[in-house]
């Protein structure tokens, strides 16, 4: 993977990172619940996703719950320049069960328990994973900026919010990424991406790699991909790293195949005429 200043993002302003990551949802069992199917093999994904240029790796202490977190640290720690992203603030009753759980003691529980098993002092990027509807929000904001100023997190990110949203964290904390649902064919977070474009702060588009039927022989990911020698996925991960210089996708596999051909993606450059034609698709 090239670095330069167009493949790379300074999160809160002194954190570099490549932007095309890896995110570690799909390490864990089905249901992103439980054990691995294939330990050494989630192991050899991470290894080999660093290896590929890959220094921004994004999990969550639900991933499993803590399976994700505990696969990172046998792989990688010591981490060296690599930044280990992580989020709290979802909590799992099953396989594919997913409920907010905003109360401050919680949020701090889980952050001081991911310190322990990353085996670091400091959390790079620690995101509030929802906003938890029965907790006020500003205490929710508030013991992550606690946490910044007790040193435990170095910049603090929000997953699945809007712009009102985004704006009320930002009367009362420094944020430095916004993480929510967006690709090629699910765009209702547009606004959101378009004020953090605006504010400099790094958007983090989860479930990156959506084409559909756009993909379908004749369809326009199809017509971009031939016209480009690129498959599919490389694609859309170039039209998300094309969209606006803050976008950092996180592209999840338990295959180091489907891993090298996302990696791919960052060498990929679509023209203004491609580009339209993507935007126009949604």
């Amino acid at each position: 993977m090239t670095t330069d200043a167009t493949t790379t993002f300074d999160i809160g302003g002194d954190l570099t990172v490549n932007r095309l990551g890896y995110g570690a949802m799909q390490l864990p069992g089905p249901g992103v619940w439980g054990p691995s199917e294939d330990h050494d093999g989630a192991l050899a994904v991470l290894r080999c996703a660093v290896e590929l240029g890959v220094d921004f790796i994004d999990t969550a202490n639900s991933y499993g719950p803590y399976v994700a977190d505990e696969l990172i640290a046998e792989a990688l720690a010591p981490y060296g320049d690599v930044t280990i992203a992580t989020k709290a603030g979802l909590v799992r009753t099953g396989p594919g069960e997913w409920h907010p759980v905003g109360r401050p003691e919680y949020l701090r529980q889980e952050a001081e328990l991911t310190l322990r098993r990353l085996g670091v002092e400091r959390l790079d990027l620690f995101q509030l994973h929802r906003i938890d509807p029965a907790v006020p929000r500003e205490e929710q904001f508030g013991v992550l900026g606690d946490l910044r100023d007790e040193g435990k997190v170095r910049h603090i990110g929000l997953s699945e919010v809007s712009v009102e949203e985004l704006n009320a964290a930002r009367e009362q904390i420094p944020v430095a990424t916004v993480q929510n649902r967006f690709n090629l064919i699910e765009r209702a977070s547009e606004d959101v991406l378009d004020r953090c474009t605006e504010l400099g702060i790094g958007f983090i588009p989860w479930f990156p790699i959506a084409t559909g039927r756009l993909a379908e022989p004749g369809g326009p990911v199809d017509h971009v991909a031939r016209d480009v020698g690129a498959s599919p996925a490389q694609v859309a991960l170039a039209w998300l790293l094309q969209r606006s210089p803050v976008v950092l996708p996180i592209p999840g596999t338990k295959s180091i195949d489907h891993l090298k051909d996302n990696m791919r993606a960052a060498s990929v450059t679509l023209s203004p005429t491609q580009v339209a034609a993507l935007d126009a698709v949604a």
